[in-house]
């Protein structure tokens, strides 16, 4: 008998994947969820082991269409909603601004909607350091969670937006919630458009590496799994209505991040290439982790560790990201789910 059902939005996506594993494997007896829109970066080849497992499932749908999402509560009567859903890649957000704020904004006032609508044990709305803007290159900076939010680009405003929602269906309607800020993620999945991913897959290739400006701006890496603890002990033991910084404790610059992957792969750093900066780039991030840490939380990985880990893992499954790059991916649902 199933002891919690579980609502993870964004399942298909690289934070919301790693955790979906995660909880599938360790809580045999809870129900998970995944709905997702699968957008382009929705990716459900990453899921074939779990696929039949009893404990696991499928959901399409889009957050921000309120009559599904409405249904979809009403149906399977949730205990917690994970709520990862989110347009994230900032240099998206820059280019196109609308789809973030109705996904980020009006979806995130949609789940919110149904949850109290329906009720749950908790609703944890997984953010990002972004919200606070940024810092200057003062290794004694921190941000924590009472840091000002300060977004600079469309998409940490959109995220800054959502995390206020969150909060305020919590100080108005007594909804039980925690928002969660984490530093940049890394690992199994990425999508090859972030800067990791991004360089591993080219530099495979011989291609060059796009780096932004000088390569100075710093942030913050926190492995994806470290992330995926992080929040369950957040969803399980978080004190209601609290934010919780998950930060690694890894900071390194872009250029230093790109130069360890290239030398780690025994290539030329001859691939480097500087491009203009991004619009808004924020300097630094980096977070002050000591609440979680309270709560009985550290990450397992230092970067040294996890960066070689991942870089393996690429190694070992080129045609996972090869397939992701030529858009092969995409056809695995048609394939899959729509029999």
């Amino acid at each position: 008998m199933s002891t919690n059902r579980i609502l993870v939005t964004g399942g298909a996506g690289f934070i919301g994947g790693n955790f979906i594993q995660y909880m599938v494997e360790k809580y045999p007896n809870y129900d998970i969820y995944n709905l997702d829109l699968l957008t382009y970066a929705g990716d459900l080849t990453k899921h074939q082991a779990i696929e039949a497992l009893e404990n696991y499932h499928f959901l399409q749908a889009d957050i921000a269409d309120r009559e599904t999402i409405f249904s979809v509560f009403k149906k399977y009567n949730f205990d917690f909603v994970i709520h990862f859903a989110a347009e994230s890649h900032v240099d998206r957000s820059i280019t196109d601004p609308g789809i973030f704020v109705k996904t980020n904004v009006v979806g995130t006032q949609v789940l919110l909607d149904a949850a109290k609508e329906y009720g749950l044990k908790k609703f944890v709305h997984v953010s990002t350091d972004e919200v606070y803007g940024d810092l200057e290159f003062d290794p004694t900076t921190f941000f924590t969670e009472d840091t000002p939010l300060m977004p600079n680009s469309p998409y940490s405003a959109s995220k800054a937006s959502s995390d206020l929602l969150v909060r305020a269906y919590h100080e108005t309607f007594n909804l039980p919630v925690n928002i969660t800020r984490c530093s940049n993620n890394y690992g199994p999945y990425h999508f090859p458009e972030k800067l990791i991913p991004l360089t591993i897959s080219r530099v495979l290739s011989d291609e060059t590496v796009p780096v932004y400006g000088d390569g100075k701006n710093i942030r913050d890496w926190l492995h994806v799994l470290d992330h995926c603890s992080a929040i369950d002990l957040v969803m399980h033991e978080g004190v209601n209505g609290e934010v919780y910084n998950i930060g690694g404790h890894n900071e390194r610059t872009n250029l230093e991040v790109v130069k360890t992957i290239i030398g780690t792969l025994g290539k030329p750093e001859e691939l480097i290439e500087y491009v203009t900066d991004r619009l808004g780039h924020d300097k630094r991030y980096a977070i002050d982790p000591t609440k979680l840490e309270e709560l009985g939380w550290k990450p397992t990985y230092t970067f040294e560790t996890g960066i070689a880990q991942t870089i393996q893992w690429y190694l070992d499954n080129t045609e996972w990201w090869e397939k992701v790059i030529s858009g092969e991916y995409q056809e695995y649902f048609e394939n899959q789910y729509s029999k």
